[in-house]
């Protein structure tokens, strides 16, 4: 299981606002190439994104679903990225000095990805979970007033 933390210059909610805005999904996801459809119910639990993974023209149709959404503590999602599979994403935040402590596990659940030593998924998630939490502060932290 993969596990990342990063400190934010923002609040929570902060956070949070950018994760409640599915049209932003593929800004700080890295791998989501685009949005095809928000749900409008979004972020309540049971709802879907519908975005593509890969670069055009290899572009696959996939979606997330809101597994969790308890504002502006805990997420947990599950993403497909078919033919990769699917994983189990979880995000935490809380308040810490000025500012916030994020932290994202991540897990496959299906597909591929578990059948590869686990040692060596970790890692891949670890590298793509840094970029992911880089740019989810860089957004986060660019909605401050």
């Amino acid at each position: 299981m993969s596990t990342n933390y990063r400190r934010m210059r923002c609040s929570p909610t902060e956070v949070f606002a950018v994760l409640a805005d599915g049209w932003l999904y593929p800004t700080w996801v890295v791998g989501a190439s685009r949005m095809r459809n928000v749900e409008p119910q979004w972020p309540a639990e049971g709802s879907r994104l519908h975005h593509s993974v890969g670069v055009w023209p290899l572009l696959l149709n996939d979606e997330t679903v809101m597994l969790r959404w308890d504002a502006p503590r805990h997420l947990a999602m599950q993403p497909k990225g078919w033919p990769i599979g699917e994983a189990r994403v979880l995000i935490d935040v809380r308040a810490h000095r000025s500012g916030s402590v994020v932290r994202i596990v991540e897990h496959p659940v299906r597909g591929p990805l578990m059948l590869l030593p686990r040692v060596i998924v970790d890692a891949l998630l670890h590298l793509r979970n840094t970029e992911t939490l880089r740019r989810l502060a860089y957004i986060a932290e660019g909605k401050r007033p």
